[in-house]
């Protein structure tokens, strides 16, 4: 196949394990394992997971910066171990922070010297270099050293870089890590775009909401292993489940009582008369305030745990398989 344009998967991951052992005598370490998953061309595919969960590792692999230890990868119908130069021709990469970045250059000369890795003549990069700093708010910083740019800046500078060269899929890892809000709600409305282009992007990210509000689906991965694929709104929901209530002047009975409610995970004593409750079904908070308030208790907080709670809680309670 000489092009990935007309191909129905533009990602085709099967099982896909990757190892690490930094000496000889440690032992392995599995960043991935076995791992099957399939993004449609056109697709914006969220992946969401902790630190650590194995997100960047396979973005390294998809875009042939690490190989895999076993099974197979093909972007666009093309391996990414035995066909690398298909494959870097259709891609583009946003890997975030400093890397990638020449920061003694200004935003301009940064995308030119990408233009010409890629060997677009000068006037076809000068036109498109132009138009990508218009597109990511950059223009009025264009001839200004990245050096000098704040965090969120040099975010939406890799962005532009990741479009260079006219990639049909694109990874983005982190992409709005230390964006204010409205370039993060920019970010947004420039992948929408580049949906109805006819991209395909795969974000990976921890902020749920984020996922929500781009994505088509969301694969959820923890361990290295991926624990589900499903539409945003449903592992929000699975989300909406969990929260956290604290409060204050409580005495035993009540907590007792706390701990009968249907949806109630825990119930935890933290100091003399402090409670923390730990719910799991949609609708248990709920009922839980309305026993505290009840009670006359008025000091009452409530919110959500980290994903990394949640996480042990849906593999742990729910019975996931691995898909």
């Amino acid at each position: 196949m000489s092009t990935g344009e007309n191909v129905a998967e533009a990602v085709e991951i099967e099982q896909l394990s990757r190892t690490y052992q930094r000496k000889r005598d440690e032992q392995p370490r599995l960043a991935l394992d076995h791992v099957e998953l399939r993004i449609q061309s056109g697709e914006v595919h969220g992946l969401l997971g902790p630190n650590g969960a194995g997100k960047t590792t396979l973005c390294k692999i998809l875009s042939t910066v690490l190989l895999p230890t076993s099974g197979t990868v093909r972007v666009a119908g093309h391996d990414v171990v035995t066909e690398t130069d298909a494959v870097r021709r259709l891609i583009g990469i946003a890997f975030g922070g400093e890397r990638g970045l020449y920061t003694r250059l200004t935003a301009r000369q940064n995308l030119m010297y990408w233009s010409a890795l890629y060997r677009q003549s000068s006037r076809e990069a000068r036109t498109r270099v132009g138009s990508l700093l218009h597109r990511v708010g950059l223009a009025d910083r264009a001839d200004e050293r990245v050096e000098t740019f704040s965090r969120g800046m040099k975010q939406r500078l890799h962005l532009a870089r990741a479009l260079v060269g006219d990639p049909r899929v694109l990874i983005l890892d982190e992409p709005t890590v230390g964006m204010d809000p409205v370039a993060a709600r920019d970010f947004r409305v420039l992948v929408g775009e580049l949906r109805t282009e006819g991209r395909t992007i795969l974000i990976t990210t921890h902020d749920m909401a984020e996922a929500e509000a781009v994505c088509d689906r969301v694969s959820l991965i923890d361990g290295g292993r991926l624990v589900a694929t499903e539409d945003p709104r449903t592992i929000g929901r699975w989300l909406s489940a969990y929260e956290r209530i604290t409060a204050e002047v409580v005495g035993s009975d009540l907590a007792d009582r706390l701990q009968q409610l249907p949806g109630v995970a825990a119930v935890r004593t933290e100091g003399p008369g402090r409670v923390i409750v730990e719910t799991d079904a949609e609708g248990a908070c709920a009922e839980v305030l309305r026993v505290l308030v009840g009670a006359g208790v008025t000091s009452i907080s409530t919110g959500r745990p980290t994903l990394e709670d949640v996480y042990l809680k849906v593999v742990g309670d729910r019975g996931l398989v691995v898909r």
